[in-house]
């Protein structure tokens, strides 16, 4: 199910017609107080929102939804307003696609939200490399990797430093509390704690978030980077984390991200 937010009538119809093609149960709305209302009634899978709402804008729209909704958030911008992009990013949105887009490129965008992997399918690579182009089974069998909880005859989560995911059921706790993370930062730091120290490129975890992860030498735009940059920050936040002194998400400066090392006390 989808809930298109679009005040222009012909976006809207369009954008409503591409989702209901795709096989989607679509409901629309023209304003943002409505289009927080239809999230609340209709439990979408999937939302599009556009940022210039006559309303409230879709910053706000972001921040309403996200008090009670995990459903992923696909932000339609103008190309000039990269900066109310990165702000929505920063409020709990998923994605974003720059106006004027091809329905072909929407379509592709949400349908790779609706099947992205829970776990972490990364890059393939050369031998030996150090970056995130390893697959997952040589991160977990490094002696750095996080610890993997056992839950019957499947692993159910993994624990670093008192992080500890649920895999099963989609949850996070720090220290015994339990933390709320959007569904993208979820998976980015999935990706992450599955790695563990083999450091994950940013412009390797902006094609896997966008199902391209195959495409080792695809291009990858710069707000694509600085979109992956902010859901990495928003993670640090919630999880209390600091990117000068890592208890779990280290920066590797000018390549990407890692697992901070394992702490004496956990």
């Amino acid at each position: 199910m989808a809930v298109v937010i679009e005040d222009d009538d012909d976006i809207r119809e369009v954008v409503h017609a591409v989702l209901e093609a795709s096989g989607l149960e679509v409901y629309a709305a023209g304003n943002g107080i409505d289009g927080v209302d239809a999230v609340r009634r209709h439990n979408p899978d999937v939302i599009t929102l556009d940022l210039g709402l006559p309303d409230i804008d879709g910053i706000e729209v972001t921040r309403r939804v996200r008090e009670f909704s995990d459903a992923y958030i696909i932000m339609l911008t103008a190309r000039a307003r990269e900066v109310d992009t990165l702000q929505g990013l920063s409020v709990g949105a998923d994605d974003f696609v720059t106006k004027p887009f091809r329905p072909r490129e929407l379509l592709a965008r949400v349908e790779t939200l609706l099947r992205r992997p829970r776990g972490s399918k990364l890059l393939s690579g050369s031998a030996g490399s150090t970056t995130a182009e390893l697959p997952p089974a040589q991160a977990l069998n490094s002696p750095t990797a996080p610890t993997t909880v056992i839950s019957g005859a499947e692993p159910s989560g993994l624990e670093h430093n008192g992080l500890f995911l649920d895999v099963a059921t989609r949850t996070t706790r720090v220290d015994n509390e339990e933390v709320q993370l959007t569904r993208t930062e979820f998976d980015l730091l999935q990706a992450l704690m599955e790695a563990g120290r083999v450091v994950r490129s940013t412009t390797g975890l902006a094609r896997w978030l966008h199902a391209r992860e195959y495409e080792n030498g695809g291009y990858v735009s710069e707000s694509e980077e600085r979109a992956i940059q902010v859901h990495i920050a928003n993670l640090r936040r919630k999880l209390g984390d600091s990117a000068q002194s890592p208890r779990w998400v280290e920066t590797v400066r000018g390549v990407g991200y890692r697992l901070a090392a394992k702490t004496s006390e956990n």
